[in-house]
């Protein structure tokens, strides 16, 4: 692993999304040598299904040997922004560094994405990184060796990338064309690169796209932090680069990589948007046990007709607050005319829903006919009396079926 160096040590360094992941693990790296860290996150109240708070995260970054400045920041309010940026320069005298690592992902087509979803990944990870370089620029500029730092990957405009998610391609790659333009813009002032992993790493949302078993194929937030500390400390005159985390590592002499594995020795599975194709990663994520949520055609085969419109209507009620009273994946094995595998995920992050397996394990298994499943989420068949009918078959907790007629009755 890349050990400290104490160059970072006074400085200030502002990092979105440092709650948990590699947000946090970055920020640890840094309080390592007695850094001051601005946690700019949403998570004030513990979360019923991710670790960790801003406060939570402050107590670790002290132990550590660094500052913390706890703040309520989502990324999308300029106020919210304004008010931490200038709590950080009342508190620390300025601003050094800024992460912008705080981002959303939804890997859906265009006919499977609400527009509540596209406007929440182009919120904050577009727009979210435009406004918080824009608010902390002119305090960069004030500093010794000013650095933006994205969570970015290259942009690779290989079509594959887009096909599936065009929604979180544009989003994500909104923030590497800040890289790039703001780079050329404040050449010879501020440093701004991007950061991309070589390989998948372990976080709660890539636990969501994978489910459980991904686990094994990720290296450790820690390699990421290491990657970004080796750009940190470098000069402004290193900008407008997207580096990969392995690539730079070996340039500053890391030779051993398994450190830095989840599971030491076990086939390690390629990030997004470089060389591989994204089928080529679903297959690998299969073939060791792991259940891709973005697999490829998924969103193709599920495009048109009533079943897929009536999944347009449940994505779109879907919200925190029905996954947090529901807690529960639903999956429906459809016969009939339009025959198919379907979910409603009502157990993690705002919930999802489409067709195929879901992205984990199914609490409550629904066999039906393509025609009833139309009518009971069209208000036209309960599902108690369906089942009592015969016409629907329930595998699972009978009571998470109640609670699901009960949000349909609610919201549809």
């Amino acid at each position: 692993m890349l050990q400290n160096t104490g160059k970072l040590g006074g400085c200030t360094i502002f990092i979105t999304g440092a709650s948990r992941g590699i947000g946090k693990a970055i920020a640890l790296k840094a309080a390592r040598d007695g850094a001051n860290v601005v946690i700019a996150a949403k998570t004030a109240d513990p979360h019923p299904k991710l670790p960790g708070t801003i406060y939570t995260a402050a107590a670790e970054i002290e132990a550590a040997g660094g500052k913390a400045l706890p703040c309520i920041v989502d990324v999308r309010d300029e106020k919210q922004i304004n008010q931490a940026v200038e709590q950080a320069v009342e508190k620390f005298g300025g601003i050094d560094i800024l992460v912008n690592n705080a981002s959303a992902i939804n890997l859906t087509g265009t006919l499977e994405t609400p527009m509540k979803k596209v406007d929440l990944m182009l919120g904050i990870n577009l727009r979210g990184t435009y406004l918080t370089s824009k608010l902390c620029i002119p305090h960069l500029l004030k500093s010794k060796n000013p650095h933006i730092l994205n969570l970015s990957p290259p942009l690779n405009l290989n079509p594959s990338w887009f096909k599936n998610h065009t929604a979180y391609t544009m989003a994500k790659y909104g923030m590497s064309m800040c890289v790039l333009g703001m780079a050329e813009e404040f050449k010879g002032s501020i440093a701004v690169n991007a950061l991309w992993p070589k390989t998948a790493i372990q976080t709660a949302a890539m636990d969501m796209l994978g489910g459980s078993e991904i686990g094994k194929q990720c290296r450790k937030v820690e390699i990421v932090a290491d990657a970004a500390y080796a750009i940190l400390k470098k000069p402004t005159s290193f900008t407008g680069q997207f580096v990969i985390d392995e690539d730079i590592l070996k340039k500053e002499g890391v030779k051993e990589f398994d450190v830095y594995a989840v599971e030491p020795g076990h086939p390690l599975l390629p990030d997004f948007f470089l060389d591989q194709e994204p089928e080529d990663l679903a297959k690998q994520m299969e073939e060791h046990g792991a259940t891709p949520a973005f697999k490829s055609g998924k969103a193709d085969s599920a495009a048109t007709g009533p079943i897929s419109d009536m999944f347009n209507i449940i994505r779109g009620i879907l919200s925190p607050d029905i996954v947090k009273t529901t807690e529960a994946v639903y999956r429906f094995d459809l016969s009939g005319e339009h025959a198919g595998v379907w979910y409603i995920d009502l157990k993690n992050d705002a919930g999802s829903a489409g067709s195929g397996d879901p992205p984990t394990k199914a609490d409550v298994i629904m066999t039906l006919d393509s025609a009833d499943f139309i009518k009971m989420f069209g208000g036209r068949l309960k599902p108690t009396m369906a089942f009592m009918s015969g016409k629907l078959k329930i595998k699972g907790d009978m009571g998470l079926a109640i609670k699901l007629e009960k949000m349909m009755n609610k919201s549809i």
